[in-house]
């Protein structure tokens, strides 16, 4: 009977951190949660899902598009110089999101959380051609700094969360620590300078 090595055991766990708290699925939790937060009752929530649908679910359905016709290998896109399209991507499709949800007259809070995405999309994206940060401690750590400024501060406890996914991708070598660190970094700034400039 063989025994699993600690080191194994961690790239397992590492995997399925990194997986579960994928930015899809971070997204699609916090912007329901934004959404609800933001409108004070459930009417939020379509608002709460359009956010998720532009900001998480197209981009990750553009993702496993392109992987089954063998552009990238899998979602993690470790090539950042095939990142690009992907951020065009994303910012076009949060800002036809956040164009429905001015005309709609959508609550200020999931709105203003929707264009702070924009801005971090066009600043990692502009890291990004010089330096691979990490998108997903990104989003990890701006989806956490929203809900704590729309809902209640006690969503600060979430950076749990955050820091859970940037160890998973410095134990998966997707990233270093730095470049989680400056995605977690740059996630929180983008949010706290939209939600309290």
């Amino acid at each position: 009977m063989t025994t699993t090595a600690p080191a194994d055991r961690a790239v397992t766990t590492a995997r399925t951190v990194t997986d579960i708290l994928q930015p899809r699925n971070v997204l699609l939790v916090g912007m329901l949660a934004i959404g609800l937060a933001a409108a004070r009752d459930w009417t939020g929530l379509p608002w709460g899902l359009l956010a998720a649908l532009c900001a998480g679910l197209i981009p990750a359905g553009y993702i496993e598009w392109e992987r089954k016709r063998g552009t990238w290998g899998d979602r993690h896109v470790v090539d950042r110089t095939k990142r690009a399209p992907i951020f065009f991507v994303i910012l076009g499709s949060i800002g036809t999101g956040s164009v429905i949800m001015l005309l709609g007259n959508a609550p200020t809070g999931i709105l203003v959380s929707m264009l702070a995405l924009w801005v971090m999309t066009v600043l990692i994206l502009a890291v990004n051609t010089v330096w691979k940060i990490s998108v997903d401690s990104a989003v990890a750590s701006a989806v956490v700094a929203l809900l704590a400024a729309v809902h209640s501060p006690w969503w600060l406890l979430g950076y749990a969360m955050t820091i859970a996914v940037c160890w998973s991708r410095v134990a998966l070598t997707y990233h270093t620590r730095a470049q989680t660190i400056a995605g977690a970094a740059l996630g929180a700034a983008t949010a706290v300078a939209f939600l309290f400039g």
